[in-house]
């Protein structure tokens, strides 16, 4: 993303409209941006610095702005369910993720926790069982991240093993998941991440929870936490000020664990 310069042909708008409706847009060479209030050329938009606001041909002001990585996730193109942004930064945290670490992700989806692990500096490969998956999350990363990120996707099964020679035989660091039976990678994990190393599922039931601490207990992996994030945003406005009468409750359980050295 271009932070801080005009935008250009090629970039990535969020459009806001007064009722807090978004539209994301790519600025493109003789586009137009459609609503019910009118239009707004694209040649509009070009040399205008982020947020400036745009009167489509109603008369209607639309502000614009460059999508946030959590703005994008929520409109990105989509096959699977994504990761919610309430959820990417927990995961980032008890993933510890940072510049550098290497990561196993399986299960990528969409691609939103394989863009947030590496905006943070992740080297990540994925394994991925739907073709088509595969191919939107890698056009979804490309396309707010650009190609050249460090991040590859092979159309593998993790329950069938994790390749040890991913990152040219220097091991894992961190194996991440967001797929149903997460506790048939435990094992393998075992073997292909280093001592220290971080295992995280994201789970949508708490019966799958419980399964998988089962199978940590009884693995070298030790450290076990599950949590649950819940977002709640408040209204304020003058002397009103109360909690909104919506949240964003359940969306999924993210449970940790650490490799451990046995107790000799």
């Amino acid at each position: 993303m271009r932070s801080g310069e005009p935008y250009a042909v090629g970039d990535k708008v969020l459009v806001i409209d007064s009722k807090d409706r978004r539209y994301l847009v790519t600025l493109r060479d003789g586009g137009e941006f459609h609503t019910h209030a009118g239009l707004i050329p694209h040649s509009l938009f070009v040399g205008q610095p982020e947020g400036t606001t745009l009167r489509a041909t109603s008369g209607a002001r639309y502000l614009t702005l460059r999508p946030t990585l959590s703005e994008f996730v929520l409109s990105m193109p989509r096959g699977a369910q994504v990761v919610y942004p309430k959820d990417l930064g927990p995961l980032l945290m008890l993933a510890d993720v940072h510049g550098g670490v290497r990561i196993l992700e399986a299960g990528v989806g969409s691609g939103a926790l394989s863009m947030a692990m590496l905006q943070a500096g992740a080297s990540v490969t994925g394994y991925e069982i739907r073709a088509d998956f595969a191919a939107t999350a890698l056009r979804n990363v490309h396309s707010f991240l650009g190609a050249e990120v460090d991040y590859r996707i092979e159309e593998r099964d993790v329950y069938e093993g994790i390749d040890g020679a991913i990152f040219d035989g220097h091991g894992l660091d961190r194996v991440v998941l967001d797929l149903p039976e997460p506790w048939r990678v435990v094992k393998p994990a075992e073997t292909a991440l280093h001592p220290g190393g971080i295992f995280v599922s994201y789970l949508p039931t708490i019966g799958q929870v419980a399964q998988l601490h089962e199978a940590l207990e009884e693995s070298a992996f030790g450290l076990a936490k599950t949590i649950e994030v819940l977002q709640r945003s408040w209204h304020v406005a003058g002397q009103s000020v109360r909690p909104d009468h919506r949240m964003v409750a359940h969306t999924g359980f993210l449970t940790s664990a650490r490799l451990l050295v046995p107790d000799s």
